[in-house]
């Protein structure tokens, strides 16, 4: 059985999509960011609670900020990107509920309404949405450099809330120099499916 996607656009989403790890000078526009955003938002989520938030590091002043709390070998791609993202969970996701899931809003209050059990769901979901959003910055043609190498406590701290909780920081361009490390292998069909 084939897939109905068309086999350019599968190459561009996943076979020949790789972490992009150098930067061309060209800027990400809000519009952009919003095609994208606009995209990936289908996704489901649990509840379809999509407690992802996204806060985009433009300025200087911030961008250097964000740099020192993230590892020493991301430090100078994450200074150099033209769009940097922090990707968050908002573990009060909940408050949107009844907006959201309409159908049942006392879902807000049913299974939500322990912080434990947001953060739980909310880190989920998120990164359920996280995935979502790195293949919309390859659908909109341009590469992600997604990275889980930085002091977390000192993003939050730096950027975020006691509500929020950072899960990646994301590099976000057209693919410079040099851009790519060497395919890492992946594992067989075999490896990872089994029927029972």
């Amino acid at each position: 059985m084939s897939l109905v996607l068309d086999p350019a656009a599968q190459n561009l989403l996943f076979r020949e999509a790789r972490t992009a790890n150098t930067f061309t000078d060209e800027q990400v526009t809000d519009e952009q960011v919003q095609a994208i955003y606009d995209l990936v938002k289908y996704g489901p989520t649990a509840f379809n609670q999509s407690p992802l938030r996204i806060t985009l590091v433009r300025s200087p002043e911030a961008r250097e900020r964000l740099v020192q709390h993230m590892a020493e070998g991301n430090r100078p791609k994450t200074a150099a990107a033209p769009l940097v993202a922090i990707l968050s969970a908002d573990n009060e996701f909940h408050e949107e509920l009844p907006q959201l899931f309409p159908h049942f809003p006392q879902a807000k209050d049913a299974f939500f309404s322990e912080r434990p059990v947001r953060e739980g769901a909310a880190t989920l979901n998120a990164a359920l949405q996280a995935a979502y959003f790195i293949v919309g910055v390859r659908a909109a043609g341009l590469a992600a450099g997604p990275m889980t190498g930085l002091d977390f406590e000192g993003v939050r701290k730096e950027f975020l809330d006691d509500d929020h909780t950072p899960l990646m920081v994301v590099n976000i361009g057209r693919p410079g120099p040099d851009a790519w490390f060497p395919r890492s292998p992946r594992l067989a069909f075999e490896q990872v499916v089994t029927t029972v």
